[in-house]
């Protein structure tokens, strides 16, 4: 990284993803929003895009709090001891939140972890069950990953979220595919949304997607055939989601994919600045001829590293654009904390989505 290695292989790539154009900025419409758990701001993001106003954040990493406010310098953001959201008594929030939204903790039911659950002292999936009824918002957006959904956790869900909430809110749950909406990896995540009035939850609508995935597409002269995790969809009208190579600005090679799912560098090996989270994604990454490990903190540092392989070298700012946060939303910290929150994160195109449909339900009810 110091230009005394081999000689560059790959030119400081320009991406022609551009994920702000996935969420155009809305009127704010005076609906305020708080989040939980805020991490690197993939809610925070698309609900502030999407035209809602920022109370404040909380999170525990110190790093998270850093990112925020070097975006936002204007919102209230508490981190570390202060973002501890176990210590926090929300009354103080009595009729100044509309929204709450928040991704408690994935690592409790995440497959690539020990899915213990509530015996998870990570679990705070009653932390923010709390926080909803104690500052009793119009609604709220609980998001994690889709193993909650499965049988193991079938008497999880039901005692400690869907029970203690229903009793007040109107529940309903859903998986969006990131691809759907644009964004060029495998991801898909669970969404709890709940409305205080049973004519805002019968109003309610989830997002539809945006984008389709061209499946089973000759991709060049190899005549290489992508692998697709998701159900095509009949292109309609929609405008089609890019492959990740695409995405990145790379040359044409013949071939090109969806991304295999961002992997945490908070979860596995400590300080890992790799987002590699399988073997098969292993395979995915050598057919795009791009190096999933060794992430660089910046496009100029990837363009000097070469990897052994000759592969591309993915960098901060790409993984991040993979996730799909704009360019101009900086994430703080070393490389693997960096990762962390990119990978940790909702993307902010999904968050947008979610955001503004439960905007419209809402509004519904109001007006």
């Amino acid at each position: 990284m110091r230009g005394e290695g081999p000689k560059p292989i790959h030119l400081i790539n320009v991406p022609t993803l551009y994920p702000e154009d996935l969420m155009p900025q809305l009127p704010f419409h005076g609906l305020r929003s708080l989040s939980l758990f805020s991490g690197g701001g993939g809610l925070d993001l698309g609900f502030d895009r999407a035209g809602f106003t920022h109370v404040a954040s909380y999170d525990i990493l110190p790093e998270a709090g850093k990112t925020l406010t070097q975006n936002r310098p204007h919102w209230t953001v508490f981190a570390g001891e202060a973002g501890d959201v176990t210590q926090i008594n929300w009354r103080s929030y009595c009729g100044l939140v509309d929204v709450i939204h928040g991704g408690p903790p994935c690592q409790p039911f995440s497959v690539a972890g020990h899915q213990k659950g509530k015996a998870d002292r990570r679990d705070m999936f009653s932390e923010f069950v709390r926080a909803v009824l104690e500052i009793q918002p119009l609604a709220f957006v609980a998001e994690n990953v889709t193993a909650l959904l499965g049988k193991k956790f079938n008497s999880y869900v039901e005692e400690e979220i869907e029970k203690p909430l229903s009793e007040t809110y109107h529940l309903s749950k859903f998986i969006l595919s990131a691809p759907d909406f644009g964004i060029p990896q495998i991801r898909k995540r669970v969404f709890f949304v709940g409305f205080k009035t049973d004519k805002m939850a019968k109003k309610y609508q989830p997002p539809q997607p945006t984008h389709y995935w061209e499946s089973g597409k000759d991709r060049g002269p190899n005549q290489a055939i992508q692998l697709d995790l998701f159900s095509p969809r009949e292109p309609s009208q929609l405008p089609r989601c890019m492959g990740i190579r695409e995405a990145l600005g790379l040359p044409d090679i013949g071939f090109d994919a969806l991304a295999p799912t961002i992997r945490s560098g908070l979860t596995g090996p400590r300080h890992t600045t790799s987002v590699l989270s399988s073997v098969s994604a292993q395979k995915t990454w050598e057919k795009l001829q791009i190096w999933p490990n060794g992430v660089a903190a910046n496009r100029e540092q990837a363009h000097l590293f070469v990897a052994k392989n000759g592969h591309f070298r993915l960098s901060i700012a790409d993984c991040a654009m993979i996730q799909g946060f704009p360019e101009s939303w900086r994430i703080e910290g070393v490389v693997y904390m960096a990762l962390g929150q990119i990978g940790n994160a909702v993307p902010p195109p999904l968050a947008y989505r979610v955001a503004e449909s439960v905007q419209v339900a809402i509004q519904i009810d109001i007006n």
